[in-house]
């Protein structure tokens, strides 16, 4: 591209005109130096000079203008008629062809003509310039290529208020073509200026939407229909649906009434597979399934409330976030709730309550996505809270695989079409995770930084190749696959199916004996409650009233053992003064003997003293060891019955005394 610039200035600006010529070099002053002038400075010795080797450099920055392209269509009619000659009208056309191949001028054009086409046929039967030599030549498997994705471009919501993107549609033809939902789903966040239009985007213009859906409401939920490409679908944020042809303009063909619409926002619709291929059928948070046919939006065909009780209250309903539907099962479609359980369903049950076939509970919070695996239909993807589970139709309790608790927040997930293997799922730190389950299971495959906030929508090309990502703030990046995620491998689908199988068998096995245990739980507590019945029917005490009982003992035997003790410390007390007395009468009558029979009578006392000292102590020793072994044996009988009680209330409390103790075995010593 040529730069150029043009300053614009009179002639008078410019000055006198400059006159150039060539001659030598001319010496015009010559100024000797002035030595009286060298007083006036002082020399430096040595003198310091900084200089700078490098090149000086100046950096300047330009941003050009950007290229806007718009897209235009033109229809052509049928041309080359004269003015005069309508071609509309029959007999005109006609009589004008006629005149025409009677001319000779249109004789000698065709046979000119006829040889030259007649060249070409012959050329063209000869030569096959789409024939291709080398397809029965076997394919060498190019050296394995680590997985990557890189992004194509950026769709930005051209409207100053952003808004989040909610739902992706890819064109069914071709897939050229990327529908995106806008719409705030905050709570009292939406404010008065901001848009509520959706737009079309071609893939190669990122700059401006092919055509703008203008919806009474700001779109939640929008989706293409695969057997007409022109029409699309939308759930708006007030419940109500719309359907749009592309061919007709921004504004919608029609859309359903207020009174008969959903009361929350519709947060996903799906196109059923039909004969006149105008069926749809959505879902939102009020706990309705409505079925529509666009050819009739005043009302839906078909309700369904998700009540989990089988009663049709709306007020006990499951609020539904996401759907799903397999083609290849016209009456079967799933339900994802905001209580993280997912509703399996049969359309063409008698009546609403068999409409509810199962449930599967694995989530704690609610289920943004579902769905079924392209290959293999009877296992399905779910996303809520911080992990990502397939499941099996065959097992209710649990699911088969699952990914460990990520750091952020799920949003959004999907199977690749062309890989049984690969899923992706996007988070709320702006991270898209490409997971391959054959390469590993505990971590994700390839983990990408798409932008810095959160990305609420995510879709995948038919092909594969290509995926879309939508954000909080109204960005829709495209990326492209390496071919290395979307392309078929060597044996995938028998491999897939085999581990499904393998983990399916797995957790039946695992379901099985945890039928088993709680089965045996449940005969153990109808024991118990036969036993207490049969308690009661023969008078036999409670567990509280055998506490309290045991309560009452033990206090009484603690009361029996203290006043026990205050008897025996008083008949210490009156020994003491008895022996008092004898020692006066022993010393009258000792003064009254002589010295050798009061040495003998001294060592006696002495002696006998000393022997009823010793066994005295030797007794209260024995005694006290008894009276303490004996309490303790009680009062640990006491507790353990009381334990006994408490922990088995079949259990009975035996009457243990203070001499007869007898150990006793109950089912907690076992």
């Amino acid at each position: 591209m040529e730069i150029v610039h043009i300053y614009t200035k009179q002639r008078s600006d410019f000055g006198l005109q400059c006159n150039f010529c060539d001659r030598p070099a001319e010496l015009l002053v010559d100024i000797p130096p002035d030595l009286s002038l060298a007083a006036n400075f002082l020399q430096r010795d040595p003198g310091d000079v900084a200089t700078q080797c490098s090149q000086e450099m100046s950096e300047h920055e330009v941003n050009t203008e950007r290229f806007e392209s718009e897209s235009r269509g033109i229809n052509h009619v049928e041309g080359g008629w004269p003015k005069d000659i309508n071609p509309l009208e029959m007999e005109q056309t006609i009589r004008f062809r006629k005149k025409v191949e009677k001319d000779d001028s249109y004789v000698n054009s065709i046979l000119q003509l006829g040889s030259i086409m007649e060249h070409c046929i012959k050329q063209n039967n000869a030569i096959g310039i789409y024939q291709e030599y080398f397809e029965d030549e076997e394919v060498v498997e190019e050296a394995q290529e680590q997985p990557s994705a890189k992004t194509i471009n950026v769709f930005r919501d051209p409207n100053e208020v952003k808004r989040t993107v909610t739902s992706l549609s890819w064109h069914p033809d071709g897939s050229r073509k990327l529908a995106v939902a806008y719409s705030c789903l905050e709570f009292q966040k939406a404010s008065k200026d901001m848009s509520c239009d959706s737009y079309i985007w071609d893939i190669e213009n990122p700059n401006k939407p092919e055509l703008t859906l203008k919806p009474v409401s700001p779109l939640v939920c929008l989706d293409y229909n695969p057997k007409d490409s022109h029409t699309l679908v939308g759930g708006s944020y007030n419940g109500q649906i719309a359907y749009w042809d592309t061919r007709r303009g921004s504004q919608p063909v029609e859309f359903s009434s207020i009174e008969q619409s959903h009361r929350d926002p519709v947060y996903k619709i799906i196109w059923l597979q039909s004969k006149t291929g105008t069926d749809a059928f959505s879902a939102s948070t009020d706990g309705q399934v409505l079925w529509w046919d666009i050819r009739k939006m005043s009302e839906p065909t078909e309700r369904l409330v998700l009540d989990p009780n089988k009663e049709g209250n709306l007020d006990n309903a499951l609020g539904a976030i996401s759907l799903e539907f397999e083609a290849t099962m016209p009456t079967k479609f799933m339900v994802g709730t905001e209580q993280g359980l997912v509703v399996s369903c049969n359309r063409k049950a008698k009546t609403p309550a068999e409409k509810i076939v199962c449930t599967y509970d694995g989530h704690h919070g609610p289920i943004y996505a579902l769905q079924r695996n392209p290959f293999f239909p009877k296992n399905f993807l779910t996303v809520g809270d911080w992990t990502a589970r397939i499941w099996s139709e065959d097992i209710k309790e649990s699911s088969i695989m699952w990914t460990k608790y990520q750091m952020s927040y799920l949003t959004d997930a999907c199977w690749s079409p062309v890989r049984p293997s690969v899923f992706f799922t996007i988070k709320m730190d702006g991270m898209l995770d490409v997971w391959d389950i054959l390469f590993k299971q505990n971590d994700p495959t390839l983990s990408l930084k798409v932008c810095d906030e959160a990305l609420y929508s995510l879709q995948v090309q038919d092909n594969g190749c290509f995926l879309a990502c939508g954000s909080q703030l109204g960005n829709t990046t495209l990326l492209e696959i390496c071919p290395g995620l979307s392309t078929l491998q060597r044996n995938e689908k028998s491999l897939v199916a085999a581990m499904f199988e393998r983990e399916t068998k797995r957790e039946k096995i695992l379901e099985a004996r945890q039928r088993e245990i709680r089965l045996k739980e449940r005969s153990r507590s109808e024991q118990s409650r036969e036993d207490e019945n049969n308690r009661e029917a023969d008078g036999e005490e409670s567990p509280e009233q055998l506490i309290a009982r045991a309560e009452a003992e033990f206090y009484s035997m603690v009361d029996s053992e203290i006043k026990r003790r205050e008897k025996e410390e008083e008949k210490h007390m009156e020994k003491d003064v008895c022996e008092e007395k004898e020692v006066k009468d022993e010393a009258e009558l000792y003064l009254s003997m002589s010295r050798v029979q009061k040495l003998r009578v001294f060592v006696h006392q002495r002696l006998n003293v000393a022997v009823e000292e010793i066994f005295g102590v030797f007794e209260k020793t024995i005694t006290k060891y008894e009276q303490e072994a004996a309490l303790s044996q009680e009062v640990i009988a006491r507790q353990h019955a009381l334990l006994c009680a408490v922990l088995k209330p079949q259990t009975q409390i035996p009457t243990v005394g203070l001499y007869n103790f007898k150990p006793l075995l109950c089912m907690c010593c076992v």
